[in-house]
Protein backbone atom coordinates (compact mmCIF):
# COMPACT_ATOMS: atom_id res chain seq x y z
CA UNK A 1 0.00 0.00 0.00
CA UNK A 2 1.16 3.55 -0.77
CA UNK A 3 2.12 5.59 1.98
CA UNK A 4 -0.81 8.32 0.78
CA UNK A 5 -3.22 5.70 0.67
CA UNK A 6 -2.47 4.59 3.92
CA UNK A 7 -2.70 8.61 5.07
CA UNK A 8 -6.17 9.55 3.42
CA UNK A 9 -7.39 6.28 5.08
CA UNK A 10 -6.18 6.87 8.55
CA UNK A 11 -8.00 10.68 7.79
CA UNK A 12 -4.69 12.84 7.39
CA UNK A 13 -4.71 15.86 5.65
CA UNK A 14 -2.72 15.48 2.76
CA UNK A 15 -0.58 17.53 0.96
CA UNK A 16 0.31 16.33 -2.49
CA UNK A 17 2.30 19.03 -5.50
CA UNK A 18 3.42 18.30 -9.11
CA UNK A 19 6.00 18.83 -11.26
CA UNK A 20 6.72 18.45 -15.11
CA UNK A 21 9.56 16.18 -15.92
CA UNK A 22 12.08 17.66 -18.05
CA UNK A 23 13.00 17.35 -22.25
CA UNK A 24 16.14 15.78 -21.27
CA UNK A 25 16.98 12.44 -21.23
CA UNK A 26 19.40 12.94 -17.95
CA UNK A 27 18.03 11.43 -14.63
CA UNK A 28 19.30 14.27 -12.53
CA UNK A 29 17.39 16.50 -14.18
CA UNK A 30 14.39 14.88 -12.51
CA UNK A 31 15.26 14.38 -9.50
CA UNK A 32 16.17 18.36 -8.98
CA UNK A 33 13.01 19.38 -9.98
CA UNK A 34 11.39 17.13 -7.06
CA UNK A 35 14.04 17.59 -4.54
CA UNK A 36 12.80 21.30 -2.78
CA UNK A 37 9.36 18.86 -1.88
CA UNK A 38 11.33 16.06 -0.65
CA UNK A 39 9.84 15.75 3.52
CA UNK A 40 6.67 18.73 2.41
CA UNK A 41 4.75 16.91 0.18
CA UNK A 42 2.86 13.13 1.22
CA UNK A 43 3.28 12.37 -2.86
CA UNK A 44 4.33 14.35 -5.69
CA UNK A 45 2.26 14.01 -9.10
CA UNK A 46 4.89 13.53 -12.54
CA UNK A 47 2.19 14.88 -15.30
CA UNK A 48 2.08 13.12 -18.90
CA UNK A 49 3.10 14.96 -21.58
CA UNK A 50 0.76 17.93 -20.74
CA UNK A 51 -0.24 20.20 -23.26
CA UNK A 52 0.73 17.37 -25.46
CA UNK A 53 3.92 18.41 -25.33
CA UNK A 54 7.25 15.87 -25.82
CA UNK A 55 9.37 15.61 -22.78
CA UNK A 56 10.63 12.71 -20.57
CA UNK A 57 7.70 10.27 -19.84
CA UNK A 58 5.86 9.98 -16.90
CA UNK A 59 6.82 6.54 -16.48
CA UNK A 60 10.63 7.27 -16.36
CA UNK A 61 10.20 10.16 -14.34
CA UNK A 62 7.69 8.64 -11.58
CA UNK A 63 10.20 5.62 -11.34
CA UNK A 64 13.14 7.95 -10.87
CA UNK A 65 11.31 9.51 -7.61
CA UNK A 66 10.41 6.22 -6.43
CA UNK A 67 14.05 5.37 -6.79
CA UNK A 68 15.09 8.32 -5.01
CA UNK A 69 12.23 8.42 -1.71
CA UNK A 70 10.32 10.65 -2.93
CA UNK A 71 6.28 8.55 -3.16
CA UNK A 72 5.06 9.61 -6.89
CA UNK A 73 1.76 9.64 -7.87
CA UNK A 74 1.95 8.44 -11.88
CA UNK A 75 -0.27 10.43 -14.25
CA UNK A 76 -1.29 8.17 -17.08
CA UNK A 77 -3.28 9.97 -20.34
CA UNK A 78 -5.55 7.66 -22.36
CA UNK A 79 -4.61 9.98 -25.28
CA UNK A 80 -1.36 7.89 -26.07
CA UNK A 81 -1.30 4.26 -25.08
CA UNK A 82 -4.12 1.19 -26.26
CA UNK A 83 -5.12 -0.70 -23.55
CA UNK A 84 -2.22 -3.44 -24.35
CA UNK A 85 0.17 -0.69 -23.39
CA UNK A 86 -1.57 0.38 -20.56
CA UNK A 87 -1.90 -3.40 -18.90
CA UNK A 88 2.30 -3.50 -19.58
CA UNK A 89 2.77 -0.26 -18.13
CA UNK A 90 0.54 -1.30 -14.76
CA UNK A 91 2.40 -4.21 -14.31
CA UNK A 92 5.96 -2.27 -14.80
CA UNK A 93 4.81 0.63 -12.66
CA UNK A 94 3.67 -1.38 -9.68
CA UNK A 95 6.89 -3.68 -10.15
CA UNK A 96 8.97 -0.63 -9.87
CA UNK A 97 7.49 0.97 -6.61
CA UNK A 98 5.03 3.07 -8.69
CA UNK A 99 1.21 2.81 -6.72
CA UNK A 100 -0.57 5.60 -7.18
CA UNK A 101 -1.70 6.48 -10.20
CA UNK A 102 -3.79 9.41 -11.79
CA UNK A 103 -5.98 8.74 -14.85
CA UNK A 104 -6.60 11.82 -17.42
CA UNK A 105 -8.15 12.01 -20.79
CA UNK A 106 -5.48 13.96 -22.37
CA UNK A 107 -4.80 17.10 -24.03
CA UNK A 108 -5.17 17.26 -27.65
CA UNK A 109 -2.25 16.72 -30.21
CA UNK A 110 -3.14 19.61 -32.38
CA UNK A 111 -2.47 21.74 -29.46
CA UNK A 112 0.84 20.19 -28.42
CA UNK A 113 4.23 20.59 -30.71
CA UNK A 114 3.55 17.72 -32.54
CA UNK A 115 0.00 18.52 -34.05
CA UNK A 116 -0.19 15.29 -36.72
CA UNK A 117 0.71 13.08 -34.08
CA UNK A 118 -2.34 10.79 -33.88
CA UNK A 119 -4.47 10.66 -30.49
CA UNK A 120 -4.77 7.01 -29.52
CA UNK A 121 -7.96 7.15 -26.79
CA UNK A 122 -8.41 3.28 -27.18
CA UNK A 123 -9.87 3.69 -23.66
CA UNK A 124 -11.41 6.26 -21.71
CA UNK A 125 -10.47 7.38 -18.23
CA UNK A 126 -13.32 4.96 -16.48
CA UNK A 127 -12.16 2.17 -18.98
CA UNK A 128 -9.00 2.76 -17.87
CA UNK A 129 -9.92 2.65 -13.99
CA UNK A 130 -11.97 -0.34 -14.82
CA UNK A 131 -8.78 -2.20 -16.28
CA UNK A 132 -6.73 -1.25 -13.51
CA UNK A 133 -8.91 -2.10 -10.51
CA UNK A 134 -9.79 -5.86 -12.31
CA UNK A 135 -5.85 -6.36 -12.66
CA UNK A 136 -5.67 -5.84 -8.83
CA UNK A 137 -8.50 -6.77 -7.65
CA UNK A 138 -9.11 -10.37 -9.43
CA UNK A 139 -5.50 -10.83 -10.56
CA UNK A 140 -6.76 -11.00 -14.33
CA UNK A 141 -5.61 -9.67 -17.26
CA UNK A 142 -8.37 -8.03 -19.88
CA UNK A 143 -8.12 -10.96 -21.01
CA UNK A 144 -9.09 -13.26 -18.26
CA UNK A 145 -5.29 -14.45 -18.51
CA UNK A 146 -4.05 -15.19 -14.93
CA UNK A 147 -1.70 -12.43 -13.40
CA UNK A 148 1.16 -14.38 -11.27
CA UNK A 149 1.58 -10.76 -9.00
CA UNK A 150 -1.29 -8.68 -9.09
CA UNK A 151 -0.22 -4.82 -9.18
CA UNK A 152 -0.70 -2.62 -6.48
CA UNK A 153 -2.53 0.22 -7.02
CA UNK A 154 -3.73 3.34 -5.65
CA UNK A 155 -6.60 5.09 -8.11
CA UNK A 156 -7.29 8.20 -8.76
CA UNK A 157 -9.79 10.40 -11.29
CA UNK A 158 -9.66 14.09 -12.18
CA UNK A 159 -12.54 16.34 -10.60
CA UNK A 160 -13.20 20.12 -10.82
CA UNK A 161 -15.53 21.78 -7.91
CA UNK A 162 -18.20 23.76 -9.18
CA UNK A 163 -21.28 25.51 -7.97
CA UNK A 164 -24.35 22.71 -7.83
CA UNK A 165 -27.78 23.00 -9.46
CA UNK A 166 -30.71 22.08 -7.22
CA UNK A 167 -30.89 18.94 -9.37
CA UNK A 168 -27.13 17.99 -9.04
CA UNK A 169 -26.64 14.49 -9.55
CA UNK A 170 -22.88 13.26 -9.28
CA UNK A 171 -23.18 10.18 -12.00
CA UNK A 172 -20.15 11.15 -13.57
CA UNK A 173 -18.22 10.50 -10.00
CA UNK A 174 -20.25 8.03 -9.28
CA UNK A 175 -19.49 6.16 -12.66
CA UNK A 176 -15.63 6.63 -11.98
CA UNK A 177 -16.17 5.64 -8.22
CA UNK A 178 -17.70 2.31 -9.40
CA UNK A 179 -15.06 1.72 -11.88
CA UNK A 180 -12.39 1.78 -9.19
CA UNK A 181 -11.68 5.42 -8.51
CA UNK A 182 -10.26 5.67 -4.66
CA UNK A 183 -8.93 9.33 -4.72
CA UNK A 184 -9.70 12.08 -6.84
CA UNK A 185 -7.50 15.23 -7.82
CA UNK A 186 -8.88 18.49 -8.88
CA UNK A 187 -8.63 21.18 -10.76
CA UNK A 188 -7.51 24.22 -9.50
CA UNK A 189 -10.12 26.11 -6.57
CA UNK A 190 -9.82 29.58 -5.42
CA UNK A 191 -13.62 29.88 -4.61
CA UNK A 192 -14.22 29.04 -1.00
CA UNK A 193 -17.71 29.73 -2.22
CA UNK A 194 -17.46 27.40 -4.26
CA UNK A 195 -15.72 24.80 -2.73
CA UNK A 196 -18.31 24.62 0.81
CA UNK A 197 -21.42 24.17 -1.69
CA UNK A 198 -19.39 21.46 -3.96
CA UNK A 199 -18.42 19.18 -1.25
CA UNK A 200 -22.06 20.05 0.70
CA UNK A 201 -23.81 18.46 -2.53
CA UNK A 202 -21.24 15.51 -2.76
CA UNK A 203 -21.69 14.87 1.32
CA UNK A 204 -25.34 15.00 0.82
CA UNK A 205 -24.89 12.28 -2.15
CA UNK A 206 -22.76 10.19 -0.05
CA UNK A 207 -19.58 10.54 -2.53
CA UNK A 208 -17.04 11.92 0.51
CA UNK A 209 -17.53 8.80 2.09
CA UNK A 210 -16.37 6.77 -0.80
CA UNK A 211 -13.96 9.25 -2.40
CA UNK A 212 -11.01 10.79 -0.91
CA UNK A 213 -10.71 14.70 -2.34
CA UNK A 214 -7.23 16.38 -2.55
CA UNK A 215 -7.98 19.94 -4.20
CA UNK A 216 -6.44 21.86 -6.41
CA UNK A 217 -5.06 25.10 -5.37
CA UNK A 218 -1.33 26.83 -6.14
CA UNK A 219 0.81 30.19 -5.62
CA UNK A 220 -0.72 32.49 -8.25
CA UNK A 221 2.09 34.66 -9.96
CA UNK A 222 0.54 37.66 -10.76
CA UNK A 223 -3.06 39.14 -11.45
CA UNK A 224 -2.24 38.47 -15.45
CA UNK A 225 -1.58 34.87 -14.88
CA UNK A 226 -5.01 34.36 -12.87
CA UNK A 227 -6.81 36.31 -15.21
CA UNK A 228 -5.36 34.08 -17.75
CA UNK A 229 -6.49 30.81 -15.97
CA UNK A 230 -10.08 32.24 -15.77
CA UNK A 231 -10.20 32.43 -19.32
CA UNK A 232 -8.27 29.39 -20.42
CA UNK A 233 -8.31 26.53 -18.15
CA UNK A 234 -11.49 24.56 -17.72
CA UNK A 235 -13.51 24.38 -14.29
CA UNK A 236 -11.42 27.41 -12.60
CA UNK A 237 -12.65 30.19 -11.17
CA UNK A 238 -10.40 33.08 -9.34
CA UNK A 239 -12.57 35.59 -7.86
CA UNK A 240 -12.57 39.12 -8.71
CA UNK A 241 -11.54 40.12 -5.30
CA UNK A 242 -8.05 37.71 -5.29
CA UNK A 243 -7.35 39.59 -9.08
CA UNK A 244 -8.05 43.03 -7.58
CA UNK A 245 -5.95 41.74 -4.14
CA UNK A 246 -2.96 40.75 -6.88
CA UNK A 247 -3.08 43.68 -8.38
CA UNK A 248 -2.77 45.83 -5.90
CA UNK A 249 0.34 43.94 -4.40
CA UNK A 250 3.36 45.37 -4.25
CA UNK A 251 4.88 42.05 -4.11
CA UNK A 252 2.35 39.26 -6.13
CA UNK A 253 3.81 36.29 -5.39
CA UNK A 254 4.29 37.07 -2.07
CA UNK A 255 0.55 38.37 -2.25
CA UNK A 256 0.09 34.90 -4.94
CA UNK A 257 1.39 32.50 -1.44
CA UNK A 258 -0.26 34.49 0.83
CA UNK A 259 -3.60 34.33 -0.96
CA UNK A 260 -2.99 30.29 -1.42
CA UNK A 261 -2.25 29.52 2.19
CA UNK A 262 -4.98 31.56 3.02
CA UNK A 263 -6.71 28.67 0.79
CA UNK A 264 -5.72 25.90 2.27
CA UNK A 265 -6.29 26.91 5.73
CA UNK A 266 -10.13 27.36 4.36
CA UNK A 267 -10.07 23.87 2.55
CA UNK A 268 -8.85 22.12 5.50
CA UNK A 269 -12.19 23.14 7.10
CA UNK A 270 -14.39 21.78 4.78
CA UNK A 271 -15.68 18.58 5.71
CA UNK A 272 -15.46 15.94 2.41
CA UNK A 273 -11.99 17.72 1.60
CA UNK A 274 -9.20 15.20 2.25
CA UNK A 275 -6.09 17.84 1.16
CA UNK A 276 -4.82 19.22 -1.29
CA UNK A 277 -2.99 19.51 -4.58
CA UNK A 278 -0.47 22.15 -5.25
CA UNK A 279 0.54 23.31 -8.58
CA UNK A 280 2.72 26.06 -9.38
CA UNK A 281 3.65 25.50 -13.36
CA UNK A 282 5.05 28.58 -13.86
CA UNK A 283 7.26 28.48 -10.77
CA UNK A 284 8.29 25.71 -10.18
CA UNK A 285 8.52 23.29 -6.95
CA UNK A 286 10.62 25.95 -4.72
CA UNK A 287 7.21 28.35 -4.67
CA UNK A 288 5.48 25.28 -3.96
CA UNK A 289 8.00 24.39 -1.07
CA UNK A 290 7.66 27.67 0.12
CA UNK A 291 4.43 27.85 0.16
CA UNK A 292 3.96 24.26 1.88
CA UNK A 293 6.29 25.57 4.75
CA UNK A 294 3.96 29.13 4.91
CA UNK A 295 0.86 26.48 5.69
CA UNK A 296 2.88 25.42 9.50
CA UNK A 297 1.44 21.87 8.33
CA UNK A 298 4.46 20.50 7.63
Amino acid sequence: MADLQTKLARGDFVITAEITPPVSALAEDVIARARPLEGLADAVNVTDAPGARAMMSSFAAATLLAQNGIEPVLQMTCRDRNRIAITCDLLGASALGIHNLLVLHGDDPTAGDQPDAKPVFDLDSKGVLALASKMRDTSKLPSDRDIKHAPSLHLGCADAPFDPPEDFKPNGLMGKIECGAQFAQTQFCYDAGIAERYFGALREHGITDKLKFIVGIGPLASAKSARWMNENLFGVSVPPEVIQRMEEASDEKAEGRAICVEAIAGLKEIEGVAGVHIMAPQQGAAAIAETIKMTGLR
